[in-house]
């Protein structure tokens, strides 16, 4: 089992810059595919981007070339890089650990004002 904690949110005017960090603990950090997710209020959870053992990135079209997803797994630590950001980015964001179940994070809250 995998406990996540998710850091980083904030309050940000449009075109700014975020960094998430999703911190993993209790299990061996490596075979998880992890991935960031968001939910905006009355939308569904949708994916962002993930991010597969093997460093293989997979990212949403509406985030593409904007955000960036990365992973250092001698901190069992996964990132969220968001560059400019626009109000339509505003959501809480989770973090996910898939490894034959998936694990989520509390979630952190982004908001880009315009």
């Amino acid at each position: 089992q995998v406990q996540l904690v998710e850091s980083g949110g904030g309050l940000v005017q449009a075109g700014g810059s975020l960094r998430l960090s999703c911190a993993a603990s209790g299990s061996i950090f490596r075979p998880y595919v992890m991935g960031w997710y968001r939910q905006a209020p009355g939308k569904q959870r949708e994916l962002v981007a993930t991010i597969t053992s093997g460093d293989s990135t997979n990212y949403a079209d509406s985030v593409k070339g904007r955000f960036t997803i990365s992973r250092d797994n001698a901190k069992s630590t996964v990132y969220l890089q968001m560059n400019s950001l626009k109000p339509e980015d505003t959501a809480v964001y989770y973090c996910a650990a898939v490894y034959r179940m998936t694990y989520w994070g509390q979630g952190t809250q982004v908001t880009v004002s315009s």
